[in-house]
């Protein structure tokens, strides 16, 4: 009973996308299969005569109405059974980052099918690819703009024209300031 109290307090403060989200795609019907391997059930009642307490107790289960193949996957296109075409998701790749944003914020991200979204398949594919990043690898540079690609020559030739000023005034001075000066700065 408690365990009951846990999911409706739990569904009582989820945000109205994500309750949304799983009105419509349900763990249990989506998944199909309990966590012991066996099929999972929509709910499990047991009935009992109120007046009276010896009657037998039986347990009824209500089967899912769905199965996994009726119930595909929102997150992924899908092919119709009967026409054979190819239906595009139900969400978008934004949407279905926003929702397992929500989803991890929560702490409810693994009740969510899978998605290329998911913060598993992105460490998965952090560990596969590396940062990704040009320039990163060994040998390689960043391409940069072209002020900073050309930055480090400009500073070398500023260098060496501030190391060679004092002569550079010295000759300023005997040619009588500027008078037959052919090397204006430009």
């Amino acid at each position: 009973m408690t365990a009951q109290m846990d999911y409706v307090r739990l569904a009582q403060r989820l945000p109205p996308r994500l309750l949304k989200f799983f009105a419509r795609y349900p763990p249990t019907l989506r998944s199909g299969i309990g966590q012991n391997g066996t099929a999972n059930s929509i709910a499990t009642s047991l009935t009992t005569s109120s007046t009276n307490p010896d009657v037998d107790h039986t347990e009824s289960t209500i089967q899912p109405p769905l199965q996994p193949s009726d119930n595909p996957n929102p997150f992924k296109p899908h092919k119709h059974p009967e026409t054979g075409r190819w239906h595009d998701p139900v969400y978008s790749l934004r949407r279905q980052a926003d929702l397992v944003k929500l989803a991890k914020a929560n702490g409810i991200e693994d009740l969510l099918p899978y998605t290329v979204k998911g913060s598993q398949e992105g460490r998965k594919r952090r560990e596969e690819h590396g940062l990704r990043v040009k320039g990163t690898g060994v040998g390689q540079r960043v391409k940069g703009k072209a002020w900073e690609r050309t930055m480090k020559g400009r500073l070398s030739e500023r260098k060496k024209a501030m190391l060679g000023m004092p002569a550079m005034v010295q000759q300023w001075k005997q040619l009588g300031h500027g008078r037959g000066w052919k090397k204006f700065p430009k």
